[in-house]
Parts: structure tokens; sequence; C-alpha cells
């Protein structure tokens, strides 16, 4: 074994103890000397000796030898400097390389992890805070680039909390240096790695550490720079909130006291969940830790938001979480309840709960409870008088609704099928009919299931019955106080549903909607359709629907090439008796029904007119 590693370092046929041992002895010599130049050839010396060990672990990680021999050089490191006689210059000289050069042997076993971790300490009690503080940080950036096992980047992480301790000033600064580079390998390392639990259970715990080294010094601070550090300290604290849901889920046993220990840090943060579900704190955080000239914390925002969500959205699983963060989670969802604006707010960060790939369904599952609760009761008809203005909400709403079309179209579960329905339902509700219209036409136009946009087109159908029930009960001319002053007194969605079957039966791309793999989709778009023919024709008024350019355009443009369509494919799949062709002709059974009808609908309108 020996001759391997020296077969990588050919300098040295000695143990590789005594090489080391000679080295640093050497080392020692040359910065007494004061010779600079040749104390760093040696530092790099020792730097591909331990490459060296850690290459033959590489190539031979069962190797119990090789690992006996990395336990025997961390130990000779470890007497090295804490030699009482070792001069200041020479443990300055080895901290630069030491770090990331001995992190490398830390998840080798238990005895190299706690080595390892004693050597960091070493040089973290006895160099410069703001040094090592760069030292660690380049460390574990580079560790990264080829290591994802947890335990190696223990020691780094554990010296990082205690440097951040020690710093005398300038300790915000020192802190957004450090809490990227943190985070960067949390990510890597969670969403990477094949550790358990209980691996990513003590990588997390150390992230906390580091919380509280930030807190702990937030305490000294006073003014501005407190404001600021307890600022980067609840960005940070959000975003391991997203990776602790992310990797442990929330049915861990472990995962509770994990939350309950990250939502400790909001009242030092002055965060509350009112003004994180809305999004109110997120920007308060920003602008300070963001200065004018600054973006580099602005790639995090997205997990900060959905951190401030999830966050939330923990309270709302476990008491003993909103009670770690000094929350009444009712109270909460009562404000929620009683503000329309706030409400939007909260849908709007919402939208981060439920878009979210990485999430377990159990969490999303969760969230659309959330939903639920603050959309409870009759929201819409007590709000009637509220004039906010859903403008600046609309594209997060929108967001959110979209979001919730994913869950609907591919949670395995049937249960929350239903209940992302009804909450996508209710926040529809409250959108006023002129934004409605817009959010509906963009989410058929942008939906790639056709199962999904006939779901979509039968709210529309409910939308043209309601506004007509409303018409009819309040008179021609005359809208109520109180009412829906966004929509006026018009035949508002018949025009809106024109748009939509011409869409659904006349694609951009050119020709008929292609059968059967759209029959769903087709199947509404008709049913939409003779829904307002038959509507409007009882009603005493100029619809737009029934005028004669819009019935021959219908004729001409979407039921006849329809009828040719369809007439083709049943008769090609009627002498055909294998499964395909049986589905199919079931499918176009009843569009074809519902095609005829529209014909007759048509035809006669025309004839009236003429």
């Amino acid at each position: 074994m020996i001759t391997e590693i020296n077969q990588r370092d050919p300098s040295s046929n000695q143990p590789p103890a005594l090489r080391l041992q000679e080295i640093l002895t050497s080392i020692s010599k040359a910065i007494e000397c004061g010779n600079i130049g040749e104390s760093d050839s040696l530092v790099s010396e020792l730097v591909k000796f331990l490459d060296s060990i850690s290459d033959a672990i590489e190539s031979d990680p069962s190797n119990e030898d090789i690992k006996r021999i990395a336990s025997e050089i961390l130990s000779e490191i470890r007497k090295f400097l804490c030699s009482p006689s070792l001069d200041q210059a020479i443990i300055d000289a080895l901290s630069f390389e030491l770090p990331k050069a001995v992190t490398k042997f830390a998840g080798l076993s238990s005895s190299c992890l706690e080595i390892a971790n004693n050597i960091i300490d070493r040089l973290v009690a006895t160099c410069s805070p703001r040094d090592m503080l760069s030292i660690l940080c380049e460390a574990l950036d580079s560790l990264i680039k080829t290591i994802q096992e947890c335990d190696y980047f223990f020691p780094l992480l554990s010296g990082l909390s205690k440097v951040l301790l020690s710093t005398q000033r300038r300790h915000f600064e020192q802190a957004k240096v450090a809490v990227p580079v943190i985070l960067k390998v949390l990510k890597t390392v969670s969403s990477e790695s094949d550790d358990e639990d209980k691996e990513h259970q003590h990588l997390f715990d150390q992230a906390i550490g580091i919380a509280k080294s930030i807190r702990a010094v937030s305490f000294k601070l006073e003014g501005r720079m407190n404001e600021k550090l307890c600022a980067l300290l609840g960005l940070y604290v959000l975003q391991i909130m997203v990776l602790v849901s992310v990797s442990m889920g929330c049915n861990s046993t472990s995962c509770i006291p994990l939350v309950s220990q990250l939502s400790s840090f909001f009242s030092c943060c002055h965060l509350s969940y009112l003004g994180l579900i809305t999004g109110s704190d997120i920007d308060t955080m920003t602008s300070l830790v963001v200065g004018e000239d600054e973006d580099d914390c602005m790639s995090c925002q997205s997990y900060v938001e959905q951190g401030a969500s999830i966050s939330v959205i923990w309270g709302h699983i476990s008491d003993q979480v909103a009670q770690a963060a000094g929350e009444d989670l009712t109270a909460v969802k009562g404000e929620l309840q009683s503000n329309q604006a706030k409400r939007w707010q909260a849908i709007g960060m919402l939208k981060h709960i439920f878009s979210s790939g990485k999430l377990p369904w159990e969490f999303k599952k969760h969230a659309i409870d959330f939903l639920l609760h603050i959309t409870d009761g009759n929201i819409s008809q007590k709000n009637n008088d509220d004039n906010s203005d859903l403008s600046s909400y609309m594209l997060s709403v929108f967001a959110t609704l979209q979001a919730l079309i994913t869950v609907i179209m591919y949670t395995p579960s049937s249960a929350m099928r239903k209940n992302a329905f009804d909450a996508f339902k209710r926040v529809l509700a409250e959108v006023p009919c002129s934004e409605k219209r817009d959010l509906l036409k963009a989410m058929i136009t942008n939906c790639s299931s056709p199962s999904m946009v006939a779901i979509l087109l039968d709210l529309v159908r409910q939308e043209v019955l309601k506004e007509s029930n409303e018409r009819t009960s309040t008179g021609k001319e005359e809208i109520p106080q109180g009412k829906n002053k966004a929509c006026p007194n018009t035949l508002f969605w018949p025009a809106v549903v024109l748009e939509l079957v011409d869409l659904i039966l006349k694609p951009t791309k050119g020709g008929p909607p292609p059968l059967p793999e759209h029959g769903d989709a087709v199947l509404s778009a008709l049913n939409l359709y003779r829904f307002v023919l038959l509507m409007e024709s009882k009603e005493d008024t100029n619809s737009t629907v029934l005028s004669n350019s819009n019935l021959q355009k219908a004729y001409n443009e979407w039921l006849l090439p329809l009828r040719t369509l369809v007439t083709g494919i049943v008769t090609e799949n009627n002498n055909d008796y294998d499964q395909f062709a049986v589905d199919t002709v079931c499918t176009l059974n009843p569009i074809e029904l519902v095609l005829y009808r529209c014909i007759e609908l048509v035809e006669e309108k025309l004839k009236r007119a003429t």
C-alpha cells in the first residue's frame, strides 16, 4: 500500500507518516529562516502528498489499509498543529491549504471526521477570523465540485460557525460572503447525495448551527447593522426551510424538530406568518440585504418566496411549528379571509408550492387545505363592495391558477384532485369578470390537455349562465349597487365564447382540430356553442352570437369542416374491428350528435335571417 501511494509521489519511498513529518519539519525550518519561496514550494509539496493519499482512497474506497493510513496522517497533522512551540507564522502558512486537504478524508470514518474537525478547530482558534472565513468558503466551493456526501462537509461548516462568532467587525459583510456558499453546499448535497434522512438531518443541524452563530452576533449589534444582519439571517433560514421540506418531506419524524428550530428564528428576524404569506416581509428583507447596485441575492428570490410560503404551511401542518414561530395561525387565516388584497397576495405566494416539481404531493395537499381555509364561506359575496384592484396581482394569481391546473392534472390522489379543483373554482370566483375572462382565455390557450380544456370550457359555460341569470333577475338596464362593477350590463361572456370556440374548432396552426386526440375539448366547445345559441335565442337581445356574420362564420369555418372530418374518420373506422378503431368511433359518436344539432340550429337561424 505504501508503494501504491509512493507511486503517486515518487519523490520518496518512506512510510507516509514519516514522509509527512519530514515535509512539515522542512516547512517549519524554511519559515523560521525567512525563506518564503522555499516554504511555499514545500506547502505545495505537502498538498501534493495529501492528494496522493486521497487519490489512492478514491481509487479503492473499500481498502481499510488506506483508511488507516489516512487516519494516521490526520493524527500527525493535528499533533504538529497543537505543538505549544509552533510559531504562528507556520500555522498561518498551513491554514491556506490544510482545510481543503484534510476534509477530503473526513467522510472515511468517524475517527477521520473527528480529527479533521480538531484540525480545522485549531486553525480557526489561532488564525485570523477574516482569513479563515475566506479559506473555509473557498474550501467548500472547491469540495462541492467533486464530493456530495454529507460527512465531508461537516468540519468546514462547523468551522464557519465558529469563525462567524469570532469576527470583530464588518459582521454583515462577512456573513454575506459565507451564506451563499453555505446554501450552495446545502442545495447540492441535499438534492444530489444518496445519504439517508439521518445524514441530511446532521447536515441541516450544521446549517442551523451557523444560523445560531449569526443570531448570536446580531445580538451584539445595534441599529442598521442589526437590521441588515437579521434580514440576511431571515433570507438564509427561509431557503433552508425549502431544502428541508424537499429533502425530507413532511412525514419524516425528524422534520418537525428541524422546521421548529428554523421557525424559532422568525422573531429575531422580525418575520410574521402574515408578512411571509403575503410577501411583504420578503420585500423588507431584500431591501435591507441588497444594495442599490447589487443583484447577488436576487438569484435566490424564488427560493426565498417559496420558503416563506412553506413556512406558513408548516405552521398549518403542525401546532408545534406554529408555536416555535410564536404565531396564532387561526388569527392569520381570519385576517386573510377578511382582507381581499392580502388574500390575493397569499394566493399569489402559494404558486411557489403548487408549481414545485420537487416538493412532495403530501405537502401540496396541506397547501391546498390552507387555500380552502382562507377562501372558506361566501367570501365573494362578503367582499362585493371591496374595490381592491386586482391588476397588480393578476400575474401571480394567474400563475397560481396555472399551478393548480398542473396539480389537478398530475396528482395521483383523486381526493386531492377534487380539493385542488374546489380551490381553483374558489379563487376564480373572486376574480372580477373582466379579469376572469382574460384569465380563462389565457389558461385555455396555454393548456396542453384536451380534458383540462374541456373542464375550463365548462367553467366558461357556468359564467355565461351566471351572467344570464343576473341579467334576467336585475333587469336589462339597471345594475344593483354592490354588484360586480367591472362587468357591464351587456352580453359579456357570449362574445368570449365565440373566441374560445374558434380557438378549439379552428386551431391557430390551421385546419380542423386533431381527432380523436382532442375529442374532449372539441365536444366541450360544441356543447358550449350550442348552449349559447339556445340561451340567446330565448332572450330578446341583440346578441353578437346570433348576428348573421357570426352565424355564417361558425357554419362555414367551424361546423362544415368539422362535419367533413368526423364523417371521414367514422367511415374509415366503421369496418375496422380492432380496439383503436372501436375506441375512435365511440369517442366521435357524442361529437357527431352535438355537431349535427349545432348545424341544425345555425341553419335554422340563417333561414330566419333571410
